[in-house]
């Protein structure tokens, strides 16, 4: 029985949780429900995956993980996560564009809360997916490709329209990274940094000296960076962005050449790379604006850092995929991993919300914030498109919760 999700700060309001071993079962489970959302890996911090009703985990579907070479795309069944399919994309030849920090997070609940990487010319990891297969209000089975109509709905689609039982997603030639990390970069260097490689990551306490480490993942074909990049060093050993925190749970660092999928994530598949002791937020702005929203949250970095743990600041491309957090605009983005204290959080989240509101800045759905509603609406230019498609595609409000209630109006 799953209770709570992986941070424990959510206890779920679900009456059952079933493990379906087929779609067929799957399709009979929704078709007899009032009310199912699925579960998948349990790293959202919001309450986006709660139900009052059914919940449902495809872990025990049969894994698909289907390669098809002249088109250069592979279909995985909903219940795997990253960290089950990149090696074997890999041993073929072929490669994702980019990951997220942790290889352990399933593919269909990353891409359907808008979970990202890193990198000026990259996508939040839906912008990889070229069709989708779910199982709709009525039970049947559909899917929703690139160039139809309700696509660009369907996928960062937070659970609302059904529930996802594969995802067919381009893939490009594997690659090589190095992975190098500095230390010392001062705030008023980080548009640059952050544009010095294929994927950068700037880890900061917001204690007021800059960024603490500048995590640089370069293409192994690109001629190796300099020693010193924009006044900060390489490290000399490899580090853990927490402080005191022992790296070897990181992937590895010092420009030590390795394959996409055991650089690109921060964090390696064997290991757990944290006990769930944590909070987490993250905020977007247009990536125009970085530097203002850097300066709005050095502003109020007393009331941030005495909670915090740590902040990531990334950049995303920006899409065309309704409630993705980088619709319409190149994107930055803020991410603060607080201390497991949900009282004490609130407060700096607060003043987080308030600094960065006139940038126009968009919450992640399945992080702790406290925007207003009717802000949170206004903030995607196509949230009108996505409810009307959220009502068409499920009339009775099988697939909806609290927390789309609150947000996502009908």
């Amino acid at each position: 029985m799953v209770t709570a999700n992986w941070a424990g700060n959510v206890v779920f309001s679900s009456r059952t949780v079933h493990h379906p071993t087929s779609v067929a079962q799957l399709q009979e489970l929704v078709a007899g429900s009032d009310r199912v959302r699925a579960l998948g890996s349990g790293h959202s911090f919001s309450r986006i995956a709660d139900t009052t009703g059914d919940h449902v985990r495809l872990t025990r579907l049969p894994p698909v993980c289907e390669i098809d070479t002249a088109a250069a795309t592979v279909t995985v069944s909903g219940g795997l996560r990253y960290g089950e399919i990149t090696s074997q994309l890999h041993e073929a030849g072929f490669a994702l564009p980019n990951l997220g920090s942790l290889p352990h997070i399933a593919v269909a609940g990353a891409c359907a809360t808008g979970t990202h990487g890193s990198g000026r010319t990259n996508g939040v990891l839906a912008t990889a997916v070229s069709a989708v297969e779910l199982v709709g209000a009525d039970g049947e089975l559909r899917t929703v490709r690139r160039g139809d109509p309700d696509f660009a709905g369907s996928v960062v689609a937070l659970g609302a329209v059904g529930i996802v039982t594969a995802l067919t997603l381009d893939l490009r030639p594997a690659f090589g990274v190095r992975q190098y990390v500095y230390e010392g970069l001062a705030l008023d260097d980080a548009e640059e940094a952050l544009d010095a490689a294929y994927s950068v990551s700037l880890f900061t306490r917001w204690a007021g000296r800059g960024f603490e480490q500048v995590w640089l993942k370069q293409l192994e074909s690109d001629p190796e960076p300099p020693v010193r990049l924009l006044g900060a060093t390489r490290a000399p050993a490899p580090v853990h962005m927490v402080p005191g925190v022992d790296p070897k749970h990181c992937t590895p660092q010092l420009g030590e050449p390795g394959p996409w999928h055991e650089r690109l994530p921060h964090f390696r598949l064997a290991f757990t790379p944290s006990s769930g002791d944590e909070l987490q937020s993250e905020y977007f702005v247009p990536r125009a604006a970085l530097l203002d929203a850097l300066r709005a949250v050095d502003a109020v970095r007393e009331k941030v850092a005495p909670v915090l743990q740590v902040s990531e600041i990334r950049t995303v491309a920006g899409d065309d995929l309704w409630l993705s957090p980088a619709e319409g605009r190149d994107t930055a983005a803020l991410h603060f991993t607080w201390v497991p204290d949900t009282g004490a959080v609130l407060p700096a989240v607060a003043a987080l919300e308030n600094a960065l509101e006139p940038l126009r800045t968009r919450p992640h759905w399945g992080k702790v914030f406290g925007t207003a509603p009717a802000n949170v609406a206004a903030l995607w230019p196509r949230m009108a498109d996505f409810s009307a498609l959220a009502r068409r595609q499920d009339p009775t409000g099988k697939f909806r919760n609290a927390m789309l209630d609150t947000y996502v109006p009908l």
